[in-house]
């Protein structure tokens, strides 16, 4: 097989995330995705070194997105952040799953942590300016985020069906009056 990708390692993620959107990430095979990538079974390999270098390399990048999702400067408060991370929920639903499942990936990767911290910033960021005293309470940051992150896997695992999921997580995000939590 000779190599013909112009940007193999985003070739392979985003197979990676086509077949855990698929299959689950159970049944993700570094050899098939070379296969339906038609290179060598060492290329994967020699860009993430195995599964787990591959899942962290897809979480990592997870991250980011949320990061720039919920950091849109067009959010006109809380619940429009807490849409945001649902849309981008669905909307990335292979990533969603890989980013918070630690023992899928490498603990210590230096891109991983830089971008959970990137999308941690960006949601605690969100939820402090959304309130009007800005107060930085990291138990209010995480009364929101559990809330449109539950709200999100519940829709993704088929736990509840709605119509429009999206204006759904708008209802259910208004629900969250962050001052009352203090």
């Amino acid at each position: 097989m000779t190599y013909h990708h112009g940007d193999l390692r985003r070739t392979l993620l985003d197979a990676a995330a086509a077949s855990i959107a698929e299959s689950g990430v159970a049944k993700l095979s570094l050899r098939a995705l070379a296969k339906d990538a038609n290179v060598s079974n060492a290329a994967p390999t020699y860009h993430f070194g195995d599964k787990a270098g591959l899942l962290t390399a897809l979480a990592a990048e997870g991250f980011e997105l949320l990061a720039e999702a919920v950091s849109s400067p067009s959010h006109q408060g809380l619940v429009d952040i807490g849409v945001s991370y649902v849309d981008f929920a669905l909307s990335h639903p292979s990533h969603f799953l890989v980013m918070f499942q630690p023992s899928l990936l490498r603990d210590g990767d230096d891109d991983l942590n830089l971008a959970q911290q990137h999308a941690r910033a960006a949601l605690e960021a969100g939820v402090r300016d959304a309130r009007d005293h800005g107060s930085d309470d990291e138990s209010s940051s995480r009364a929101a985020w559990s809330i449109v992150h539950g709200f999100a896997t519940l829709v993704l695992s088929g736990a509840i069906t709605v119509a429009d999921p999206l204006a759904e997580a708008r209802r259910v995000a208004a629900h969250l009056d962050i001052d009352q939590l203090e």
